[in-house]
């Protein structure tokens, strides 16, 4: 057994610090919080510091981005081995910043049909990789020229690149019924599909609806038939509205939403992944001014469309969209959501407890007994400051230590 001893812990339920923080481990559970130190337990003292439950990002790209990528030109130059090497390295990034759970959303690069999110976690389960639990979509589901399709983003010729059904370019409801299956089929743990444009689609307004409504449906009915949730990329309110309307689970992004959209998903007791950051700090200056005006327009919408969703009662997660933010600096998505009206507490349950609710997860997301040892460590308490988080200085994940700036040799 090994007791993890701290100034404190946070209590996410109640959005308040318990002092001083005491966490025993056994395995890869928890198996107490409070009280005494057992005598024969290791003490892995982290001085002043604040444990949090691991926190969680629900929405990466860990086959994109990262150290080495050229992103003007990775999706004709990167093989699937160069990307899964690459990923290693945003994998073990993401789990030292703190992050021991990720949703992966969507390959939507050139793989040979591989489920190359699949392959990773399998991996990284298995202990021959250092990194977060991966819940896994395979490849994203896109019409031709949809928001995710990789040759729409770099406005290719026809005949470059072209990606299969298997590989999630799939139009018409049989097309659509059979890359949903596919998904599944090699190991996907939810459905990722484009509902509406977004701020780098060449092809259209950023709102606009990419699949009718009979194509969502089918997409919704496959994955609820296989009990997967299915999470859409989607800007526009009336997209959003329609998302919902066919069964939609998670609005990825959201920044066009009206009041209408926004109650729609309170009613239906839908989820919005946040992905605010990207609004301030994704760089847009060597893309085309089309795509730059677009951005203009659309980001300062993102801050007032969370701070109504937030206050009308969405459910909310955290999530980055990395690499439109850099592997690794996940946590700077918490501080933007604090900076743009919603509280500490509040941001840091949409980071445990809301993100656990939704990949249907009981077992972590707070510091309970019973629950996995996915324990992270802060240096100051992040309901005054949730900067804190960027500062991750322990991280232990299923009781294995991956980082501890205070261990001693």
């Amino acid at each position: 057994m090994a007791t993890l001893k701290a100034a404190g812990l946070l209590d996410v339920d109640a959005g308040a610090i318990i002092r001083p923080g005491i966490v025993r481990v056994e395995g890869d559970r928890i198996v107490g919080v409070g009280g005494e130190i057992p005598q024969d337990s290791e003490v892995i003292d982290l001085g002043e510091s604040i444990l949090l439950p691991g926190l969680m990002d629900m929405e990466v790209n860990l086959l994109m981005g990262g150290r080495g990528e050229n992103p003007g030109l990775s999706q004709v130059q990167d093989d699937p081995p160069t990307r899964v090497l690459r990923a290693v390295g945003n994998a073990r990034r993401t789990l030292r910043a703190g992050f021991t759970t990720v949703r992966n959303l969507g390959l939507f690069v050139k793989t040979g049909g591989y489920l190359l999110d699949v392959a990773l976690g399998k991996a990284i389960d298995a202990g021959l990789i250092d990194g977060p639990r991966i819940v896994p979509a395979g490849h994203a589901i896109t019409p031709t020229g949809g928001h995710l399709d990789p040759t729409m983003f770099a406005a290719f010729m026809p005949g470059v690149l072209e990606l299969t059904i298997e590989e999630g370019i799939a139009n018409g409801i049989d097309e659509i019924r059979k890359a949903v299956r596919y998904q599944i089929k090699h190991g996907a743990q939810l459905i990722k599909v484009c509902c509406s444009g977004g701020v780098m689609s060449l092809t259209g307004e950023a709102g606009a609806q990419h699949y009718s409504d009979e194509e969502l449906r089918a997409i919704v009915d496959e994955a609820h038939r296989r009990g997967l949730r299915v999470a859409a990329h989607t800007h526009g309110a009336e997209a959003v509205k329609h998302a919902v309307a066919c069964g939609i689970d998670c609005i990825e992004h959201g920044f066009l939403m009206d009041d209408e959209a926004i109650q729609m998903l309170v009613d239906n007791d839908r989820f919005l992944v946040t992905t605010r950051r990207l609004a301030q700090a994704m760089d847009v200056s060597k893309a085309p001014k089309v795509l730059q005006d677009k951005a203009a327009e659309m980001f300062p919408k993102a801050q007032t469309s969370i701070k109504a969703a937030y206050e009308a009662g969405v459910k909310i997660a955290v999530g980055t969209d990395a690499p439109a933010i850099p592997h690794g600096r996940n946590a700077d998505e918490l501080v933007t959501l604090v900076e743009w009206g919603m509280p500490s507490a509040a941001v840091l349950r949409a980071a445990t407890v809301v993100a656990a609710e939704l990949i249907n997860a009981d077992d972590r997301g707070r510091l309970a007994e019973g629950l996995l040892a996915d324990i992270i460590a802060v240096p100051g308490d992040p309901l005054d400051d949730i900067r804190v988080t960027q500062d991750v200085n322990f991280v232990m994940k299923g009781g294995r230590v991956f980082r501890n700036e205070y261990a001693t040799n």
